[in-house]
Formats: structure tokens, sequence, C-alpha cells
């Protein structure tokens, strides 16, 4: 293995990883923003109202977005196995 070919996978590896859980973590930094805000107005600080909305928020998304996950993951192991003879081979 080459390691100019080990460095640019290991490159697509972490774009394709941060583009699949980048919409998950603004989600849920988001609600957290939001349900922090509402604890500091109104002076609750219990930790499950914090919790909950954020793993409601995280699951409907992650049911809204499962296709393009799956979709993105998949281009990315295709893409890999297509490189894989180059490798190989020679």
């Amino acid at each position: 293995m080459n390691v100019d070919f080990a460095v640019e996978l290991f490159r697509e590896l972490l774009k394709t990883s941060l583009v699949v859980v980048m919409p998950i973590l603004l989600i849920a930094m988001l609600v957290g923003i939001v349900i922090s805000l509402l604890q500091a107005l109104t002076s609750i600080q219990e930790q499950t109202l914090a919790f909950v909305p954020k793993l409601v928020a995280v699951i409907g998304l992650m049911m809204f977005l499962a296709y393009w996950f799956v979709e993105v993951m998949t281009t990315f192991t295709i893409e890999i196995f297509n490189r894989l003879p180059s490798v190989v081979g020679g």
C-alpha cells in the first residue's frame, strides 16, 4: 500500500464521517442551546429536561436522514472497493 493512498483514504474517511455526523451534532447543539435558555429563564435545573428533547430531536433527525446516511456511506464504500485493485495489483 502506498503512503499517498493511505493518506488520501484517511482524508476521505474523515470527510465522509464529518459529513454524516455534522447534522446530528448541529441539531443536538441547537436543541441544547434552546433548552438551556429556557432553563435559565425559568430557573428550572432539571437534567432530564435537557436530555430528553435532545434525544428525541436526534432520533427524529436520524430517522429523517437515514436514507441519505446510507447513500453517503455506500458511495464511500463502493469508491474504496473500486480503488482496491489498483493498490493490490500494483
